[in-house]
């Protein structure tokens, strides 16, 4: 995969040490975890994850079998009518811009990768509708391939928990690949998402019930609510 022309921040030993222990403690909570998106193949994946932009991957699961079985390939959708993709993703919402997206996506890796997915992130993100969040989620759960996917609960955890104090998801990456171990960075992603879908809810944080508590700088903490 080719490098980054980014350069990833330095960071302090206790800061490394701090956002290493907060990874332990993600590991503790969720030992196995990947992305919950139904897939067989980095085909399916992409689609997939480009699909799940402004949704839930329940939502989006529960289309994919139906649009995959209509266009099994790339060549299939490419040549799709707008209208019946349309159709099978409406509960997805945004679905005129989706099928869009996923067409035109669809059109590149036929005309430029002879409808194959290719295994790098800067090939990844010239292809219409995949932004560096999706690229990263295909590298890290198709191929092991360490990368940090910076979606809005990554954003809101990393931000809570002190490890990054920027807004803007490529900095929160690097900072994020600063912090820990190249290979932790596969592992971090969907864990920071499922905790923020479990625990650090962006309206209501589960503050009293958290396993970072003590690591967390977030104020004000909430409350166990009464009954």
């Amino acid at each position: 995969m080719a490098a980054s022309k980014e350069i990833i921040p330095e960071f302090t030993t206790e800061e490394k040490r701090n956002a290493r222990v907060i990874y332990n403690r993600l590991v503790k909570l969720y030992p196995e975890m990947g992305t919950a998106l139904a897939y067989d193949d980095a085909w399916q994946l992409l689609v997939a994850t480009v699909m799940s932009a402004q949704t839930t991957d329940e939502n989006v699961n529960a289309v994919t079998p139906v649009l995959f079985e209509r266009y099994p390939t790339p060549e299939d959708l490419a040549g799709a009518n707008p209208e019946d993709v349309e159709e099978i993703i409406f509960s997805t919402g945004f679905y005129r811009q989706k099928t869009k997206s996923i067409i035109a996506l669809a059109g590149d890796l036929v005309d430029r990768y002879g409808g194959e997915v290719p295994m790098d992130r800067d090939e990844l993100v010239t292809l219409r509708g995949v932004g560096r969040k999706t690229a990263n989620v295909v590298l890290a759960e198709m191929w092991n391939e360490p990368a940090i996917a910076v979606d809005t609960h990554v954003k809101r955890v990393s931000n809570r928990l002190g490890l990054t104090e920027h807004t803007d998801p490529v900095k929160i990456e690097f900072d994020l690949m600063g912090l820990l171990r190249k290979d932790q960075w596969g592992g971090a992603s969907m864990r920071m998402i499922q905790f923020g879908r479990d625990t650090c809810d962006a309206r209501t944080p589960r503050c009293w019930d958290c396993a970072l508590r003590d690591r967390c700088p977030f104020e004000p903490k909430t409350r166990r609510p009464t009954s």
